[in-house]
């Protein structure tokens, strides 16, 4: 079906399914615009200006990252300077990174000479209106599908298109129908994607509250909010593949085709309660006990009088609360040593509430034979110091074609690349 769907854009025919719509605060231009690229006519857009890759700020993130510590034989650089960067996608063709952002842009980053240091950032389809675009994510066959706030765009073969601003697109889910417009917030609006070896489009929906308000938990359970969906490749046969969920900011597939998710938990509990979480999902119609449990085997006070439901899945691992664990991927990589092989990277963006600050690394949690998490440890830290001051966030980890790991930071705004030489 993704191939049909590629081929209607690329012929300049929109695919039936491929709904056009535009949110409220774009403006008709911009919707136009969008409509243009659906049916591969040109906006007249003129191409982004280049964001500078050298200077004071990229001289200032390099001397910050020699704070960083690494395990013996790895090494951090500096890979890109990027306004606001979050999701990372890998182009599984030539390695050109999509960086989502929780504001309106979407950048590419290019190294053309192959030297694991950018070359060339620029904005993404500069003539469409993006809001709050932090989702990115590839399919096998090069579709690059953006996950908005409230929309769900799709840009067939993006890795050889992104460096004109007229780029084929089209719309999988219309503005306002991902989630009902009257749930639109400014709270866990940032969404994530992955496709899944079944080819469907997988889609986090964090919900608004802290802990929802029991009159809301109809609507969200059979929209998905507070929970996982998927889609086709078109955008239909929409389904709400998990619930119990409060606001999921990373998920990956492991080798066995099963979904992982790191999940943050309630606030407000304290320094150190309820821990964050490591999920994994093998079936569709899992609940993970969100907002009975607040993580962990901790019960929320709003719903601690009410029964749980039985089958609740409890996390595979319980995180360091309030850390934050937002993206994560697993490590099928050909350069570091064999025991990170099929292990789980996870970048913590740090906390925002704890009397003591915790978290701002990236942690590394080993899978044993059984498939069950072993250990959580840090495995790239420093952007946090002593005194409690903020170097940098890291938001989402992704590995590159050569096996190294991408690290992205919204703080800084940068893409860090950390290798293994020994």
């Amino acid at each position: 079906m993704r191939s049909l769907i590629i081929a209607a854009l690329l012929a300049g025919v929109a695919a039936p399914a491929l709904a056009q719509g535009a949110a409220p605060a774009e403006t008709k231009a911009k919707a136009d615009d969008l409509q243009k690229l659906e049916g591969m006519h040109s906006t007249n857009t003129q191409a982004a200006p280049e964001i500078p890759q050298t200077g004071r700020r990229a001289d200032a993130i390099r001397k910050n990252l020699s704070k960083i510590k690494l395990p013996d034989g790895f090494k951090i650089d500096l890979y890109a300077v990027v306004p606001d960067a979050r999701a990372i996608a890998v182009g599984p063709n030539a390695g050109v990174l999509f960086v989502g952002t929780r504001k309106s842009k979407i950048y590419t980053v290019t190294d053309r000479d192959k030297d694991r240091v950018a070359d060339e950032v620029r904005a993404f389809a500069p003539g469409i209106d993006f809001k709050i675009p932090n989702g990115v994510c590839f399919s096998k066959d090069g579709v690059l599908t953006v996950v908005e706030q409230n929309r769900v765009l799709a840009f067939p073969a993006a890795e050889f298109f992104y460096e004109n601003p007229d780029v084929a697109a089209g719309v999988l889910i219309k503005q306002g129908d991902l989630i009902p417009a009257a749930e639109e917030s400014f709270n866990h609006t940032a969404r994530v994607c992955r496709v899944g070896a079944d080819g469907k489009t997988y889609i986090a929906l964090g919900q608004p509250y802290n802990v929802p308000p029991a009159d809301k938990m109809d609507l969200y359970k059979k929209v998905g909010i507070g929970g996982i969906i998927r889609i086709d490749a078109d955008g239909k046969n929409r389904e709400v593949y998990a619930t119990g969920i409060r606001n999921s900011v990373g998920m990956d597939f492991n080798t066995d085709k099963t979904l992982w998710f790191t999940d943050n938990q309630v606030d407000g509990m304290g320094d150190d309660k309820p821990p964050g979480e490591l999920n994994h999902a093998t079936k569709a119609g899992e609940n993970f006990g969100f907002p009975w449990f607040g993580g962990g085997a901790v019960r929320t006070v709003e719903y601690k009088d009410q029964t749980p439901p039985a089958d609740a899945v409890a996390p595979m691992a319980e995180l360091p609360p309030h850390a934050a664990d937002l993206g994560m991927t697993f490590y099928n990589g050909k350069q570091f040593p064999a025991a990170y092989k099929g292990g789980i990277f996870i970048a913590e963006h740090g906390s925002w509430n704890r009397t003591q600050p915790i978290g701002a690394r990236v942690m590394f949690a080993k899978l044993g034979a059984d498939g069950k998490v072993e250990s959580v440890k840090p495995f790239a830290e420093g952007w946090l110091t002593g005194d409690g001051e903020y170097l940098g966030r890291p938001v989402d980890v992704a590995v590159m074609l050569d096996g190294s790991l991408l690290v992205s930071d919204d703080s800084a705004g940068a893409i860090y690349r950390i290798s293994y030489e020994k």
